[in-house]
């Protein structure tokens, strides 16, 4: 695993969203409740102190570009790993890097994308790491540290939460693209109007990334007038926006439009659908723990005593999703799917204890 490039300097062929990325906490628009003038981190990081932190909040907020420009000020090597493709052998590559800049007397930070789909045991391979000075450990995650991280990890760093940002933010952000002849639209002739730049700010939802795809999608479509300028206009917007406006998230109204069409597929005894739902909300970018949780509440509720069996067989699918991580849990939740569609349906006890808790509510 190489080492994560903080170099600009050639970026012909990156995205603008990684060309823009800020150098300096000057260029770093948003998350002021932690960043403003006077705050304890900005004056930890302007001074070059590390400490082990986790960064927790939505897509497209910073956590990674903090993460660069922390290292950049503590003139840090940084280690990246995505707990999504990487494993035990790329955590053990990652130690032994760190530990020979340690030796030469160069510090590293270790940067860890999705860190909550790490299961406790890889998250525990981080510890004594941590306690010699290994590695200054970053965690990015986009899940409640306190309900997906383990305590001991936890107790090793400061929690940061990093909040969307304002649709202020994101028009800051575009307008620093466009203005920048280095790394942007500084030097072209491309016009970006006030109307457009709202639409786009009111677009992503404070995912800053999605702002600058969008832009340098829009750039890219734009036809020159006769002028020479591109002029991008809210039309085009509309055309490139197409069905996708809503960002995906746990939280959003798509999301529990997928899950409720999972678990009416699940009612309904309709495992090939319920297989198909559970991919989209993968795909999609849902927490499969998320959905081993549902499936627990579908084995109790829908299932019941009709197949007690149900039960062990959904909190099996959470429990090794927890000890083996996304790729051969993502089956073992697939696998419970499937039991849940086929077994046999009973709502008595849910209905039996519905009515049972009305009746004690009426006599208390």
């Amino acid at each position: 695993m190489s080492n994560l490039s903080l170099d600009f300097s050639d970026n012909t062929f990156q995205p603008l969203a990684a060309r823009m990325r800020p150098e300096n906490l000057a260029q770093y628009i948003g998350q002021q409740h932690l960043l403003a003038a006077g705050k304890p981190l900005p004056r930890a990081i302007e001074a070059g102190h590390l400490h082990s932190m986790i960064l927790w909040g939505p897509p497209g907020t910073g956590k990674t570009t903090l993460a660069e420009v922390i290292a950049r000020y503590a003139s840090a090597d940084v280690e990246r790993i995505s707990a999504v493709t990487s494993g035990v052998k790329e955590i053990r590559e990652a130690i032994e890097r760190a530990r020979q800049n340690r030796n030469a007397g160069r510090r590293t930070i270790l940067f860890v994308d999705e860190v909550h789909r790490f299961n406790k045991s890889q998250q525990d391979a981080f510890l004594p790491h941590i306690e010699d000075g290994t590695i200054t450990f970053i965690g990015a995650t986009t899940e409640n540290p306190s309900f997906e991280l383990n305590s001991a990890l936890l107790s090793r760093a400061r929690v940061y939460l990093l909040k969307s940002l304002t649709t202020d933010d994101i028009e800051q952000v575009l307008d620093q693209a466009m203005q920048d002849k280095t790394r942007g639209y500084g030097d072209q002739d491309i016009v970006l109007p006030d109307e457009t730049r709202r639409a786009i700010a009111e677009l992503v939802n404070g995912d800053a990334r999605r702002a600058l795809n969008t832009l340098e999608m829009m750039a890219d479509m734009a036809e020159a007038d006769d002028s020479g300028k591109r002029v991008l206009l809210p039309a085009l917007l509309t055309e490139l926006a197409g069905e996708r406006s809503a960002r995906f998230d746990n939280k959003g109204d798509r999301f529990y439009d997928l899950i409720s069409a999972l678990h009416k597929s699940v009612r309904g005894s309709a495992p090939d659908a319920a297989l198909y739902w559970y991919a989209r909300i993968i795909t999609a970018g849902g927490d499969p723990l998320y959905v081993a949780r549902r499936c627990l509440a579908i084995a109790s509720e829908d299932v019941g005593n009709a197949d007690p069996r149900a039960m062990q067989v959904a909190i099996a699918a959470w429990d090794c999703f927890t000890r083996v991580g996304p790729a051969e849990g993502e089956r073992a939740i697939a696998q419970a799917i499937v039991y849940l569609a086929c077994a046999p349906k009973s709502n008595a006890v849910y209905t039996a204890f519905k009515a049972a808790a009305g009746r004690r509510a009426r006599t208390s």
